[in-house]
């Protein structure tokens, strides 16, 4: 019988971003989600080998994608919700560490980011009232 989860982890994309880029920006969205929601991550992995591996989510990672005004509008109702998130602005595609990318977000109020990318947790109900409008990446 499947595991059905009562929360959601879930990305956004522009949708007019190169491959390469939803990548890049899927990848460091969540790496955000597991310190600010540590229940997200599930035990160590190891092999038949007793091989040690990082523990990852205990659930699925949804992907979505949407217009920049879908993003405005997801990034405004997570907000209004409290809900646990990150966010991926076009500037960070120009930044090349952690100290630039934070300096880039913290030079712009949060209405005027230049969302390409939103990373959301939190229960089911309220994940998928954030993502009204998006759709399933392809």
């Amino acid at each position: 019988m499947p595991v059905r989860f009562g929360t959601k982890i879930a990305v956004l994309l522009r949708d007019d971003l190169e491959p390469w880029q939803r990548l890049n920006v899927t990848a460091f969205l969540v790496s955000g989600l597991g310190t600010a929601s540590p229940e997200v991550i599930g035990e160590p992995y190891t092999d038949a080998d007793d091989t040690a591996y990082l523990p990852m989510f205990r659930q699925p990672v949804l992907v979505f994608e949407g217009t920049k005004e879908t993003l405005t509008a997801a990034h405004r109702r997570a907000l209004s919700r409290s809900l646990p998130r990150a966010v991926f602005t076009s500037d960070l595609f120009g930044t090349g560490n952690d100290r630039d990318n934070r300096a880039a977000v913290r030079a712009v109020g949060k209405d005027r980011l230049d969302l390409v990318g939103v990373a959301v947790y939190g229960p089911r109900n309220a994940v998928d009232k954030v993502l009204k409008g998006a759709r399933m990446h392809p």
